[in-house]
């Protein structure tokens, strides 16, 4: 039985970084981590291919070779999704299909074959054991929540890892947090289910022992959900293995009162972390009371940045414009805060309604929900009928994009970030891969590029004022040009 697994082509978007890998020749930022996973949970004697759309192109012979095709997919990974379905269909090619796109939409996919959904632990046994007896169901779906002590290392000998920017690593599933607006908990849960160190470890030797040495990304939805296992468990393990490892570098997504608790801070900064993404979403307390935002609530949110940043943590930011009691004041609001932060990474979306969510329900009895979701909020589209009216919202989104990622004040959040930011005691090599993102950036930004000014300017005041910051400011000058891009072929 040849298994072909196929991972769907994403559109360029911010979460992309595609103008930015071009600088270090590499062809996505991360792996397949959930497809690499359900590969290792199928039978050991099954041949099996990993496709990956974003590094290869799947090839007619692929689908000659398959008995059967398992695609996994997120939301914004659709267009690419439908296209590799009708082509397998045209080969005559059995299809199995499961992740949050499939989960949150099975009546959209009538051509698969098989819909094994929810988390595949628990739903891929049961179709594997139909499949063998010859009666397999068309869908397949669970009551309740694995236990992560069960979720196999992932297959990474399926990929070739020197196409990727970052490795993945999943430590655990499941949000306390209750935001009207996030799939997160619909499709894991409330309580944080985390997998034991040793588990981690083993995938992190893995990885290591497979020769990688650079940036590896906890893609757990909020790392912190449970705090004192982390302090207890996780991170004295993370802190035990990195005393004889060199280059890897650790990076992940977190909730804003991570800045409440400066052991948890120290701990992972001396783990190997040395950057975080936090959903703040909007300096506007009503904004945050009406999408029950209530973690970011009652709190300096300027200050907690700052409390992340002197610790050691580079903070990356999600912000939403769109709810309902936004106004056109809301915008430039967005905007002071950004720049006030020093948040460069500044993930800037009009508000979506992901199916299943208590926003999307709320939204479908007012009638206000008109098209598909896409999952991706920084494409300059909604999927909803906003209060303020299309129009304004979208002039007052552009608006925001246009000045935060304009030279001037993107490379002015780049000084503010690297004037609080603490440097990390993690010691990386020059290698290949940063040496040409130096190289390049030299080219193509100080000398081809409208923002050289401003590119070679903040060079020279890191050497002079943050010199072990340097490859820090020429991986952020890098992002900003990929930032650029994206506003001006598809917002601005």
């Amino acid at each position: 039985m040849n298994i072909l697994l196929i991972y769907p082509k994403f559109p360029d978007t911010f979460w992309s970084f595609t103008y930015a890998l071009r600088f270090i020749r590499k062809k996505s930022a991360y792996p397949p981590l959930g497809l690499l996973t359900v590969a290792a949970m199928l039978p050991e004697e099954w041949p099996k291919r990993l496709v990956d759309e974003n590094v290869d192109e799947l090839r007619d012979e692929d689908l000659a070779w398959a008995d059967l095709a398992l695609v996994g997919a997120m939301a914004v990974q659709r267009k690419s999704a439908v296209n590799i379905i009708d082509r397998c269909k045209d080969k005559g090619l059995k299809i199995v299909a499961g992740g949050s796109l499939f989960t949150a939409e099975p009546n959209a996919f009538e051509q698969v074959d098989h819909l094994v959904l929810d988390e595949a632990e628990l739903t891929l046994p049961t179709f594997l054991e139909d499949f063998k007896n010859g009666r397999p169901k068309k869908i397949y779906r669970a009551s309740g929540f694995c236990d992560l002590h069960d979720t196999p290392i992932p297959s990474w000998h399926l990929i070739r890892m020197k196409k990727y920017a970052s490795m993945s690593i999943q430590f655990s599933r499941g949000c306390p947090f209750n935001c009207e607006f996030c799939n997160v908990t619909i499709l894991f849960g409330h309580r944080a289910r985390m997998k034991a160190p040793r588990q981690v470890i083993a995938e992190l030797d893995r990885i290591y022992d497979a020769g990688w040495r650079s940036n590896i990304f906890f893609v757990d939805d909020n790392f912190i959900g449970n705090k004192q296992y982390l302090k207890a468990q996780l991170l004295p393990a993370l802190i035990e293995w990195r005393k004889d490892k060199k280059g890897c570098v650790f990076f992940t997504e977190a909730s804003i009162n991570l800045a409440d608790d400066p052991e948890l801070l120290d701990m992972m900064v001396t783990a190997g972390f040395d950057s975080v993404f936090i959903g703040i979403e909007s300096p506007d307390e009503v904004s945050l009371t009406e999408c029950r935002k209530t973690q970011n609530k009652n709190r300096d949110l300027l200050q907690n940045v700052k409390t992340i940043h002197r610790a050691g943590l580079r903070v990356m930011g999600g912000f939403i414009v769109g709810f309902d009691s936004d106004t056109l004041s809301t915008f430039q609001r967005q905007i002071d805060f950004i720049q006030k932060s020093g948040i460069v990474t500044a993930m800037v979306g009009m508000l979506q309604a992901p199916p299943g969510t208590r926003l999307f329900e709320r939204l479908q009895m007012e009638n206000r929900v008109f098209r598909a979701f896409s999952g991706d909020n920084v494409d300059g589209t909604t999927n909803i009928v906003p209060k303020m009216g299309m129009d304004r919202l979208l002039d007052g989104y552009r608006s925001i994009m246009k000045q935060i990622y304009s030279p001037r004040n993107f490379y002015r959040r780049v000084r503010n970030s690297l004037i609080e930011l603490r440097p990390p005691d993690i010691t990386v090599p020059l290698d290949f891969q940063r040496f040409l993102a130096f190289f390049h950036s030299g080219f193509k930004l100080g000398i081809l590029g409208k923002e050289r000014f401003q590119y070679w300017h903040l060079l020279l005041w890191t050497l002079i004022r943050k010199p072990r910051q340097v490859p820090l400011a020429v991986t952020l000058a890098i992002y900003g040009y990929h930032y650029r891009k994206i506003c001006e072929l598809y917002i601005l």
